[in-house]
C-alpha cells in the first residue's frame, strides 16, 4: 500500500517566492548609487571592447571608475557610522 502524503505537494511557500521585506528594499536603496555606478563603468568598459579606446573613452572610463570608487567610499562610511567596529 502506497501511502498519500508522500505524493502531495507542500503546502507552504517557498522562501524564493516571497516578496522583499521593507529592510531588504531599504539596503537595495541604500546601494542604489553604487550599483548605478557600477553600471555606468560596464557600459563604458563594453563600449571599448570591440575598437581602441580613443581619448574620449579614456576619459570616460576613469569618469566611471571615479563614481564607482567614490560611491564605495560613501557607503562604506555609512555603514562604519551605522555599526562602528568594537576595539
Amino acid at each position: 500500500m502506497k501511502h498519500i502524503g508522500a505524493l502531495q505537494m507542500v503546502v507552504t511557500a517557498d522562501l524564493s517566492d516571497r516578496e522583499p521585506t521593507a529592510a531588504e528594499l531599504d539596503a537595495i536603496e541604500a546601494e542604489m548609487p553604487l550599483i548605478e555606478a557600477e553600471r555606468e563603468l560596464l557600459d563604458a568598459q563594453i563600449a571599448t571592447l570591440d575598437r581602441t579606446p580613443s581619448e574620449l573613452d579614456a576619459r570616460r572610463l576613469r569618469r566611471a571608475r571615479r563614481r564607482v570608487l567614490a560611491a564605495r567610499r560613501t557607503l562604506a562610511n555609512r555603514d562604519e557610522a551605522i555599526a562602528p567596529e568594537v576595539a
